[in-house]
């Protein structure tokens, strides 16, 4: 049991951070190109060859993270997930574990979404996209009030750090349904990934396998007050982490791809009367990152 929550904590917070990670690239690359975030974008190379086959990467790698996830939650148990066991009366098994199992269930149907929406419709539902990652952002937000029921004292403190966390992604996220083109909530939102997937991590480590190798004590308010410490050590860390990316990026397009900066400034009165926005500008930074691919995969294809 130890070890499947250890996995239940680590694993989706590995994903999450390498999620926010992704998304601070993105995000560090569209603000570095555009010389007004809000309203520059600028075409993709192969526009005509990429409208024809459009894969969500992101949306796969969600199917493919939850279904694992649910996978491990299932087969952690040595019996299994069972609901009811058979005693009289009867009573919930597992309560802990099945909220695992609704969580990364959610996070599979995310990405069934996002397949659906950038592969499978002929014109991408954005508002749909979003809508599902904050629905779920949502339920997840009730799962951890309700699963702090049964903690005690460190444990409680952990995870009413994260639901801070969380809740404020969900703020966040709500915000973005009506205000797509504002850059600080993009930049608060990669943040708050990055903030959520490391302290996940850190909490499968103080919970279930501290460093020291002895448990943290309840009865110990210097463990209690660390775990607030070790948790603003996090949120510097990433925002040092947010800022390092940006400063990569910025060096990268100035010494390598100088041109980039240029063409975003040309295509600036095309994109600023149209749909020219940030989050446009975020979509075509990705789709750009698979150009770059392309010629590999078309010099291998007769």
């Amino acid at each position: 049991m130890g070890n499947g929550k250890f996995g239940g904590h680590f694993y989706p917070g590995l994903y999450i951070f390498f999620y926010g990670l992704y998304q601070a690239t993105l995000l560090s690359k569209a603000m570095v190109v555009s010389d007004s975030p809000v309203c520059v974008s600028y075409l993709p190379k192969n526009k005509n060859r990429c409208s024809k086959l459009r894969i969500s990467y992101g949306g796969l790698l969600k199917i493919v993270t939850g279904s694992l996830l649910t996978s491990y939650v299932v087969f952690c148990l040595d019996d299994g997930m069972v609901l009811i066991n058979k005693e009289m009366p009867p009573r919930f098994m597992y309560p802990q574990e099945w909220q695992h199992l609704t969580m990364f269930i959610l996070l599979t149907l995310d990405g069934c979404v996002d397949v659906m929406s950038k592969s499978a419709l002929r014109q991408r539902l954005v508002l749909l996209e979003r809508g599902a990652t904050t629905l779920g952002i949502y339920v997840l937000l009730l799962l951890l009030v309700s699963h702090v029921q049964v903690s005690s004292k460190v444990e409680l403190q952990v995870h009413s750090l994260l639901i801070l966390v969380v809740f404020l992604l969900m703020l966040v996220l709500t915000a973005e349904l009506w205000a797509p083109e504002m850059v600080h909530l993009w930049v608060i939102e990669t943040f708050l990934f990055l903030t959520m997937g490391s302290w996940l991590m850190q909490a499968a480590f103080i919970l279930f396998r501290p460093v020291s190798g002895f448990p943290w004590k309840d009865d110990d308010i210097s463990d209690i007050m660390f775990v607030t410490t070790f948790f603003c050590w996090h949120v510097m860390i990433n925002a040092l982490c947010m800022l390092g990316i940006y400063g990569i990026s910025s060096f990268w397009h100035r010494c390598y791809r100088p041109g980039l900066r240029m063409m975003g400034s040309k295509e600036a009165l095309y994109h600023k009367s149209s749909e020219g926005s940030f989050y446009k500008l975020l979509q075509e930074s990705e789709q750009q990152d698979r150009d770059d691919q392309a010629p590999l995969l078309s010099k291998s294809s007769p």
